[in-house]
């Protein structure tokens, strides 16, 4: 298929943005002034020529995430960005991949089939003892109605909530945490004149590469190879304190005590931005 002849009427301004050209190209968006509807060979170029140039950037992009702890950061804090995926886009993609292979052949997130009855009743007392204290309260009154109702639906029924819960919630917890892991790291590196940014980028990059460890083990999970299983928990292990040395410097020491106290931070976030969606879940 030819291509349409191409116009050649003399333009003044932009037909994308407006402004003033003079040449062929509009030197504040770039579009051509030379308007022609595209053959289906330069749309085959167009679209080979942008994959190639994505696939590019994000093998880069995804050696330095997987081997080289917090050289995706220092690369992006010397300014060496065009050649790799923007981080925010790393981080949602890792997110994303993770949590759609934990839902379609990960481990069960939710399980109440052990909890026999006499333990239902129990736990169903104890909440509306407590739910009997003259708090004044109606919305504390509500959560504990809305608790009793759920451990009176049938174990099932509950696994299903609780699973719908996880993955509605859980996702944007976790995204939420990222500014709050950049503050851990601001207050551990105070004094060192690094921006807040700078401190949400490596947090984005740290995290994305927990998302994409963890997908990896999801995967090989029904292999049972033990030992790849083992080398990757080691590596998610090590690689935190590896990339906050080379990216923020410091001792030995001094890193592994700051890696320690950010681990056990993050961890209590975790904990209880799990224990939130846990009550979102109960109360849809």
């Amino acid at each position: 298929m030819t291509s349409q002849p191409v116009k050649h009427e003399q333009v003044s301004h932009c037909h994308n943005c407006g402004a003033a050209v003079d040449y062929h190209y509009c030197a504040l968006c770039g579009q051509g002034t030379a308007l022609h509807v595209p053959s289906a060979g330069e749309f085959v170029h167009e679209f080979v020529g942008h994959y190639v140039a994505v696939e590019g950037r994000l093998w880069k992009t995804l050696a330095l995430l997987l081997f080289k702890p917090g050289m995706l950061t220092a690369e992006y804090i010397a300014g060496r960005r065009a050649r790799y995926v923007q981080p925010l886009r790393v981080y949602l993609t890792l997110s994303i991949l993770f949590f759609a292979l934990l839902k379609v052949i990960g481990p069960q997130v939710a399980n109440f089939d052990g909890v026999k009855k006499g333990n239902q009743e129990a736990e169903a007392s104890a909440v509306v003892v407590t739910s009997g204290i003259p708090i004044g309260d109606r919305y504390l009154r509500a959560i504990a109605e809305n608790i009793n109702t759920f451990i009176d639906k049938p174990a099932a029924e509950r696994n299903q909530l609780a699973t719908n819960g996880f993955f509605a919630y859980v996702p944007y917890a976790m995204f939420c945490l990222m500014p709050l892991f950049a503050l851990y790291l601001k207050l551990l590196y105070m004094g060192s004149g690094r921006y807040y940014g700078e401190h949400l980028l490596f947090a984005l990059h740290a995290n994305g590469f927990a998302f994409a460890m963890f997908s990896i083990m999801i995967l090989i999970s029904k292999l049972d190879i033990g030992l790849i299983s083992f080398l990757l928990v080691l590596w998610l292990v090590i690689y935190l304190p590896k990339a906050m040395r080379r990216v923020y410097g410091g001792s030995l020491w001094s890193t592994g005590a700051r890696w320690l106290v950010l681990s056990g931070l993050h961890l209590c976030s975790m904990a209880l931005a799990l224990v939130a969606v846990a009550g979102l879940a109960i109360m849809h």
